[in-house]
């Protein structure tokens, strides 16, 4: 669960690097789910704070200590985090969510809203109203968000996710894999995501060259039956 407080801003710092990459219109990114915790039962009363001592071994004074000091972190990447109000969740509907979000071309719009609604605005994402309201946010039908909730739905995909995580060798989070032929682990700096980005893109450029052809402009006719 510590590691999760390193995805949000691992997420800008890749987006930093991908707004400096000149090829970035032909980049296509897809989140996968993976759960650190699977086996955590999520429980409104109690705070991150208290669950990270207790799943570290280390006092609450000391879990908080730590949990300050991302917050800093967060904050020179214009984060905002509130470890006061963030609640222990288990993600796997949070995961679901987002794999709905993603039929819609909103995935990206979806997990920026529930980094946000856990680091910041300490929302329970394993709740499903809480995930209508914020299926609503980005743009989704909420009778289908509940709809697709209350089934077992998506159920499966996540659990293939999370199975070609461990295949590839995932052990925490966050984890970038380029073209599936590179990977970086944490939340690096961006040099790092860049440095990797041009790297990737490249080799994958190597096999896909882009199609080049010479449009000449001479009299044409339309489907309408005109010509000029």
């Amino acid at each position: 669960m510590s590691c999760v407080r390193f995805f949000y801003i691992g997420k800008r710092k890749f987006e930093t690097a991908l707004s400096a990459f000149k090829d970035a219109s032909d980049i296509e990114i897809e989140w996968k789910a993976f759960q650190l915790s699977p086996e955590l039962k999520t429980n409104p009363d109690k705070n991150i704070h208290e669950y990270l001592a207790e799943h570290k071994g280390i006092s609450v004074e000391q879990a908080r200590g730590f949990n300050d000091r991302i917050t800093l972190s967060a904050k020179h990447f214009g984060l905002i985090y509130d470890f006061s109000k963030a609640i222990p969740a288990n993600s796997f509907n949070a995961h679901r969510f987002s794999h709905l979000a993603k039929q819609h071309g909103l995935q990206d719009a979806a997990e920026e809203r529930l980094f946000k609604a856990y680091f910041t605005d300490g929302l329970n994402f394993d709740d499903i109203p809480t995930l209508i309201e914020l299926g609503v946010e980005i743009g989704l039908d909420a009778a289908e968000v509940k709809a697709v909730l209350e089934s077992d739905a998506f159920v499966e995909d996540v659990r293939e996710d999370i199975y070609e995580a461990y295949q590839i060798g995932v052990r925490g989070v966050p984890f970038f894999v380029f073209d599936r032929k590179m990977a970086v682990s944490g939340a690096q700096e961006s040099e790092i995501f860049l440095e990797t980005l041009h790297r990737s893109f490249a080799d994958w450029r190597k096999k896909n060259p882009k199609s080049v052809f010479e449009m000449m402009d001479r009299q044409v006719c339309i489907p309408d039956g005109e010509c000029n």
